[in-house]
Parts: C-alpha cells; sequence; structure tokens
C-alpha cells in the first residue's frame, strides 16, 4: 500500500467548520478510510480497507449514490495518535464527508475532534468510553463501549466461571488501560477478588518476568485488556512458565493471528468479543463474507471487517435517505436510525453515538484456529 505523501502542517482550528457540508453537488463522493495499513495492527486495518473498498465497488457498479460515484480515500494512521491527527486533517482536506475508522482508541482521541471541528462524520471501533463523553456529535461507535464489554466480563469471570483468584493484565494504551479498569471494577462489584493488577509495554515479546511475578499469586485465571500482538505471546508464555491459570482476553485478541502467534496454546484461550462472523446468522453476513473471500481469497481477519462494513452501509443509507451528502442531514439521521440491519445484525446509534443492540459473547479458542461460544449457551 503506498503510503500518502507529505502535507503541510495544518492546526485543526484552521479547518472550516462544516467542510463535510460543503462537497460540491457534482462529481465523486468521497468517503475516507482512516485505519493502520502498516504497523502493528496492519491486518485490522486492511481487512478494513478491503471490506469498504468491496462496499464501495458493489455501489459504484450499481450506479453509485445520487448519480455520482464513491471514492474511498485512503490514510494509514499505523494504530498511532499522532499519525491519526495527521490522518484527520488530511482526509478533511481532501473532501470526504464521511470516514470509516479508526481501529485503536488512542488514534479515534486523536482524530475525532479535527473531524468533529470540520462536521465530518466518524465511524470507529474504538471502545474508549470517553469518546462517546465528549460531546461529538459526528463520532459514532462501531462496537460496544469499555464499559459494557466489562460488566458482561466479570459476569463470565465470576458468575458463570465461579474463579476465586483473577488477575488482571494491561498495556499502556488508552483501550487497554480503560477496559481494565472497568472490568476491574466491575469484577469486584460482582463480588469477585482481583488479587493482582500489572502491566506491559506493548511489543516488548518477552513477558516471563512479569508472568513469573503474577505466578507468585497463584491464580485460577488471567485476564488480558490488550492486543492480539501480545496476548499470543501472553498465552504462549504462560504455558512455557507452567501457570496453569485459564487465559481470558479482551476484544482486541479477536484475530486470527492471536492463534498463530500463541501456537497450540491457544487452544482453550477465552475471547470476549461482539459474535465472530462465522457465528453471525444474517444472510448480510453471510453475503459480505462470501463476497469478501471471493475478492480476496481469504476470510477478513477479525469481527471489525464487519463491524467497520456496518459503519460504511449506514452512511450510504443515509445519504440515500436524506438524497444528500450534506453531513448536517446525515448526522441527524444517523443519530436516529432504528434498528438498521447491518451485518453484525440490527443495531441504533444514541444521541451520544453509542451503538445500540450489540449482544456480547466469550469464545473458546479451538485447536484449528477457530471459535466455539461458550457463553452464553
Amino acid at each position: 500500500m503506498k503510503r500518502f505523501a507529505r502535507i503541510s502542517a495544518v492546526s485543526v482550528f484552521s479547518l472550516t467548520v462544516g467542510v463535510g457540508a460543503a462537497l460540491a453537488a457534482s462529481g465523486p463522493i468521497k468517503i475516507g478510510v482512516q485505519a493502520p495499513i502498516t504497523g502493528d495492527y496492519a491486518g485490522e486495518g486492511q481487512g478494513i480497507e478491503n471490506g469498504v473498498k468491496l462496499l464501495a465497488n458493489e455501489q459504484n457498479a450499481a450506479g453509485g449514490l445520487l448519480g455520482r460515484k464513491i471514492d474511498v480515500v485512503v490514510c494509514d494512521d499505523e494504530g498511532k495518535p499522532a499519525q491519526a491527527a495527521i490522518c484527520a486533517r488530511k482526509l478533511v482536506n481532501d473532501g470526504v464527508i464521511a470516514v470509516i475508522g479508526t481501529y485503536t482508541s488512542g488514534a479515534a482521541l486523536a482524530a475525532a475532534p479535527i473531524y468533529s471541528a470540520a462536521n465530518v462524520i466518524q465511524t470507529s471501533d474504538g471502545t474508549s468510553d470517553e469518546l462517546t463523553a465528549k460531546g461529538w456529535k459526528t463520532f459514532f461507535r462501531n462496537a460496544p463501549p469499555n464499559s459494557a464489554e466489562a460488566v458482561f466480563t466479570a459476569q463470565y469471570l465470576v458468575k458463570a466461571k465461579h474463579y476465586k483468584r483473577i488477575v488482571v493484565l494491561s498495556d499502556h494504551s488508552s483501550y487497554a488501560t480503560g477496559l481494565a479498569d472497568s472490568v476491574d471494577k466491575a469484577v469486584k462489584a460482582d463480588g469477585g477478588n482481583v488479587v493482582a493488577k500489572d502491566y506491559i509495554t506493548a511489543g516488548t515479546q518477552d513477558y516471563s518476568a512479569v508472568l513469573t511475578k503474577l505466578k507468585s499469586a497463584n491464580p485460577d485465571v488471567v485476564y488480558f485488556s490488550g492486543y492480539y500482538t501480545d496476548g499470543g505471546l501472553i498465552r504462549a508464555q504462560m504455558e512455557q512458565l507452567g501457570m496453569k491459570a485459564a487465559f481470558v482476553g479482551g476484544d482486541a485478541n479477536q484475530n486470527a493471528a492471536f492463534a498463530k502467534i500463541a501456537g497450540p496454546a491457544a487452544k482453550g484461550a477465552i475471547i470476549i468479543n461482539i459474535p465472530s462472523p462465522e457465528n453471525l446468522p444474517y444472510k448480510e453476513a453471510k453475503k459480505f463474507l462470501a463476497d469478501y473471500v471471493k475478492a480476496y481469497g481469504s476470510a477478513p481477519p477479525s469481527i471489525y471487517t464487519f463491524t467497520n462494513a456496518d459503519g460504511f452501509r449506514a452512511v450510504i443509507a443515509a445519504i440515500q435517505a436524506t438524497k444528500s451528502t450534506d453531513t448536517a442531514k446525515l448526522i441527524p439521521w444517523l443519530h436516529n436510525m432504528k434498528g438498521f440491519q447491518g451485518v453484525t445484525g440490527p443495531f441504533s446509534w444514541d444521541a451520544k453515538g453509542e451503538r445500540i443492540g450489540s449482544p456480547m459473547a466469550a469464545f473458546e479458542v479451538q485447536a484449528d484456529g477457530s471459535y466455539k461460544t461458550v457463553y452464553p449457551m
């Protein structure tokens, strides 16, 4: 994937409010994709890009939107906040009316105020509760927030599995620390016992020191709130150290690469997330999955290809319903959208941009890397 050319530094304050509404009524309709196309989470970013381009190509083949072609403009934010801000400024200057992305919460927090100032719609997988607490009317979340995931996780750990000695492990990212704190709080609220809480530096590769320390706490389970790139290594190294504790990972561990990184140790690991692609019963999901495999030769890397597809499809539905690309009309429509049939199931967005209607589940990783739902049954 070619990197975008160097651009001049542009202050967020110099962006013209209402850029998203100012697109001329002719020429292509520009929709951005902001994702980590390179870097640690490149697999996720490439899946997001591929999914959006697949849907845009289908729409264009059917005549486009309002008689106009859709142009997908991609910017690689590498999953990093500083690069995310650069991408947001670039995409606004490119004249996009909406942006699908970002993948990480840190990147989303850096980009969201820029999109808000320009009145450009943003749909994102960022799960930090901060994202919908800032009053950004342009922000729409594609997945449940950390607080909702934490409540479900606590139910699984404390009420379903009855673990007595729980360890919470996190990296230092906005997403992971927020989720870890929320899980810690929810577990204690359910009467659970967190015997230790610790942190890793993402990308370190060798986590034996912190795992050895945690092993001395004699945990029943290690809950990890970080990303699959580290989660797979942690699961493998737990087995190497002879740790008998179960492994439960937060939603960012739900990626095909987790099992590849963990190797045989992946079997039996539990991951908490919204239903995985192969477990979605909706005809929209089955069609999207089949079309994706036909176009790219393999299945999407995770559920987040699907959730971002939902973000794109909702924006398209808003344009069709309002017969407009004016974001002043599109944004209220999206906030009032009810029961939209997404590839991940029916959902709505509330006044804060929070997604409503996303059930969660606990999945057990199988020997072949696939997932089996184990809770709720």
